[in-house]
């Protein structure tokens, strides 16, 4: 797996955007702009993923101190089910070693209509490795589960690493919290 850090300049600009907005609710998605700009910062990675010259996929991470959250993973949708996401999130963690790496996603809702996907994607991240942490994320009006490698994020690690990313007006903003 390749990763090549994602630019207006590339062929595939537009198909990024376009499986961003497929792969993600308009509930859980913060504005590509925002997306674009942070990550030529410190605070995050985004990149394209290739597996030789084919695109497969997207990673966007925000990183802080020793953490790296896996913001944003998708594999285009005509690309799954070929091991692309094990071998991506594999790579990641290679690339993000000596991180405490760990990602959110909705919760194990019985209830929820995408309740069977929720579990496949739950056992998905199991199979790479990922175990459930004791706490829940709250990212504007969505709680999410958490599953990471290594110790939990503490409330003060997460809210420190928002505030570096969004900055302190627009985290005060939009609800980001763990929640104990």
């Amino acid at each position: 797996m390749r990763f090549v850090k994602v630019s207006k300049n590339m062929d595939i600009y537009a198909e990024i955007r376009k499986l961003y907005k497929q792969a993600f609710p308009a509930n859980e998605r913060a504005p590509f702009f925002l997306l674009m700009k942070k990550a030529g910062s410190a605070a995050a990675d985004f990149w394209a993923l290739y597996d030789g010259q084919k695109w497969v996929g997207i990673a966007y991470v925000v990183k802080y101190k020793q953490l790296a959250y896996l913001f944003y993973f998708a594999v285009k949708e005509e690309e799954r089910g070929k091991g692309y996401g094990k071998t991506a999130i594999e790579a990641l963690k290679k690339q993000y070693h000596g991180s405490r790496f760990f990602l959110a996603l909705e919760t194990l809702d019985k209830a929820a209509d995408n309740y069977e996907q929720r579990v496949k994607r739950h056992s998905f991240y199991e199979k790479c490795g990922l175990s459930d942490m004791p706490y829940k994320l709250k990212e504007a009006s969505v709680i999410y589960d958490i599953m990471g490698i290594g110790e939990a994020v503490e409330p003060e690690e997460y809210r420190e690493m928002m505030e570096l990313y969004v900055g302190k007006f627009l985290r005060r903003l939009i609800d980001m919290r763990i929640i104990k």
